[in-house]
């Protein structure tokens, strides 16, 4: 039977889907997500998109991190282009000003700045700042964020990389993170052998909104070009890694060789809107401690640059959920659990919260 086809067709401004089961819109709300780097956020006002909302994000005098619709009420005026003054954002259009709670508390045009009406207030958001992330929450977070100790282990070298913005859906970014398969055909030399392309067998394990799987596989040794890995073994080194998928788009992977040295794999994605992602990497490890961090930097551009071309090929640019979509085998256990996890935590769904247009940011 052949696969149903989907396609996106772009009308009016937004973004409309045949039907089909994807990623929806409202649940993924009640999720956090990442907006940016943390170190990128200083004492001006950062404009994001999260979910199809404009954001903007901002430190408060505390040094913690604001979101707010980015939208004046007044005249539609985008407040990321305004400034932060006394923990208040002010608009760049008339200077009104307002709190953390999205509040408005001065209107310089009144006798009276202080007389402003109930209504002059706009949407407040959740916001955390972590692993070097700000990390926002449209709505109550069904659950929090992963913990990984290495990445607040000053015995640790981390490192961030990125960011990655990728004309597809984040479930995409997040698939193509997890598929062993494209390793030796993708990246040969660098995370693969052509010569030993077959998949170790492996088991998905889920439990509640995390998918924990383990796999030992065979990867290209160092280059000469990027020594980030600690295989150290004279024959065709091995990797140990063992993964956690915490729905809906992060992922915490720590890889092994067989001795001491460590490394962290920290992923999220963040959902721009229907179409659009952008991928954050945070690394950990417990060697090499001297190494000027842009060689990771640097290998992971390579990386991802080179998924990005491959993925933002695939059609449909959203992941469809519904298993008929697409042809799975024995070495997308991955990607059959994922998707499996996503519909029956409600993240992913036919219904039409799942298919409705999402605004063209």
């Amino acid at each position: 039977m052949l696969a149903r086809a989907v396609f996106n067709v772009q009308r009016g401004g937004l973004v409309m889907a045949s039907p089909g089961v994807f990623a929806d819109l409202r649940s993924l709300r009640a999720c956090w997500h990442p907006v940016g780097f943390a170190a990128r956020l200083a004492d001006k006002p950062v404009h994001a998109n999260l979910l199809g909302e404009p954001l903007v994000v901002w430190r408060g005098t505390d040094g913690s991190a604001r979101v707010m619709s980015d939208v004046c009420v007044h005249r539609g005026t985008a407040l990321s282009l305004g400034t932060v003054s006394n923990d208040e954002i002010v608009c760049a259009y008339h200077g009104w000003r307002y709190r953390a709670d999205g509040r408005c508390v001065a209107i310089p045009q009144l006798a009276d700045p202080s007389r402003v009406p109930a209504k002059a207030r706009v949407p407040a958001f959740r916001a955390q700042e972590r692993y070097g992330l700000i990390w926002v929450a449209l709505e109550e977070p069904r659950w929090p964020l992963p913990e990984v100790p290495e990445l607040e282990d000053a015995s640790w070298a981390v490192v961030s990389a990125g960011p990655y913005a990728w004309q597809c859906d984040a479930a995409r970014q997040v698939e193509n993170f997890t598929d062993f398969g494209h390793f030796p055909w993708v990246h040969p030399g660098l995370l693969g052998d052509p010569a030993r392309p077959v998949v170790p067998r492996h088991h998905v394990r889920t439990e509640g909104h995390v998918l924990h799987y383990t796999i030992v596989r065979p990867e290209a040794p160092n280059s000469d070009d990027f020594p980030v890995f600690g295989n150290e073994q004279a024959g065709p080194p091995e990797r140990h890694s063992r993964y956690e998928l915490h729905l809906p788009y992060t992922i915490a992977l720590r890889l092994g060789w067989g001795g001491e040295k460590g490394m962290v794999y920290f992923f999220a994605s963040q959902p721009v809107a229907a179409d659009r992602c952008i991928g954050y990497v945070v690394i950990g490890r417990n060697y090499n401690l001297g190494q000027s961090e842009q060689v990771i930097r640097d290998f992971e551009d390579t990386i991802f640059g080179q998924d990005q071309v491959v993925v933002e090929s695939q059609r449909p640019d959203r992941v469809p959920f519904d298993l008929a979509a697409e042809l799975h085998l024995k070495f997308d256990a991955v990607a059959v659990a994922y998707r499996k996890a996503m519909r029956a935590s409600g993240l992913a769904a036919g219904s039409p919260a799942g298919i409705e247009a999402w605004p063209a940011v």
